[in-house]
């Protein structure tokens, strides 16, 4: 039995997003919905979408999403097209196409009162240099401000404030889970947590380590700050692919449904280990 909110928490990881997809679809097969969803950066796409359709049929959604023309176009541009736009910007990419695919999704004016289970998503404020969470107002907006990484889109403004991708100060953002009263968190993760650092090698291998290190310990200190009546379950991905670490990963759309199909089989064999099924289809 389920003895308080169940929380859906989706970490950031860009194109590894996929894994949470295979998450999603284990979660709702193993009976279990999300009275609320807490995402950052690509789990903030992914979980926006969950939170306007908490039912197993929208990871077909998201497959649908994740394999589309339009995903791929987010970072399709051609090389020269983005050093072209570098040189004279502070970004790779466009915002277009990641915004067209939202608010085909979700809804040109969609707000976050929409949605069907309450949803937050995180953004690191420029001005303030602080974590910022949004939980009302246009939908589309907060999720491209949640996901607007440094270097390949360009910051969000809203309402004369600068946002950009929320990983950059809470990439798991479990502790946002339990501030709003969840007593079972399920942590979907793209698996970096899953691997062991090593000392870089080469230079762009300096500034991820660093990240990681970030990232991890943050996520280890709210794992180990956690009151003892709430219970979390960090999903496996089901492994990694070694061009996961390549500089241009991040644009790698090939191994979707291998990701997604080995993140499934991976987090229902955990759920069957480790987590009582849930009778019947929901809570």
């Amino acid at each position: 039995m389920v003895d308080g909110p169940v929380a859906f928490v989706l970490g950031g990881g860009g194109v590894l997003g996929a894994v949470e997809v295979g998450m999603l679809r284990a979660l709702f097969r193993a009976g279990f919905r999300p009275d609320m969803v807490v995402g950052t950066s690509i789990g903030a796409v992914n979980g926006a979408l969950v939170a306007a359709d908490p039912a197993e049929h929208v990871t077909e959604r998201l497959v649908r999403l994740w394999t589309s023309p339009e995903a791929a176009a987010v970072y399709g541009d051609s090389l020269g097209r983005q050093m072209r736009r570098f040189a004279a910007r502070t970004h790779l990419h466009s915002p277009r196409p990641l915004r067209r695919l939202l608010e085909s999704e979700l809804g040109e004016n969609a707000t976050f009162a929409d949605l069907k289970v309450p949803f937050h998503c995180c953004a690191a404020s420029i001005e303030r240099a602080a974590e910022h969470w949004f939980d009302s107002g246009p939908l589309v907006d907060a999720v491209v401000a949640s996901s607007a990484v440094p270097g390949l889109l360009p910051p969000m403004e809203i309402d004369g404030e600068h946002y950009v991708d929320g990983g950059i100060v809470n990439s798991i953002p479990i502790g946002e889970a339990v501030r709003l009263g969840a007593k079972l968190i399920f942590v979907l993760q793209v698996g970096r947590v899953e691997r062991q650092l090593s000392v870089p090698r080469r230079p762009w291998e300096v500034a991820q380590v660093a990240f990681e290190i970030a990232r991890r310990h943050r996520f280890a200190r709210e794992l180990a700050s956690l009151p003892d009546d709430v219970r979390v379950h960090v999903l496996p991905s089901g492994g990694g692919e070694n061009r996961d670490d390549s500089p241009w990963a991040y644009r790698d759309m090939a191994a979707v449904g291998r990701r997604i199909s080995r993140a499934y089989t991976a987090s229902r064999r955990y759920l069957t280990a480790n987590v009582n099924p849930l009778p019947g289809p929901g809570r």
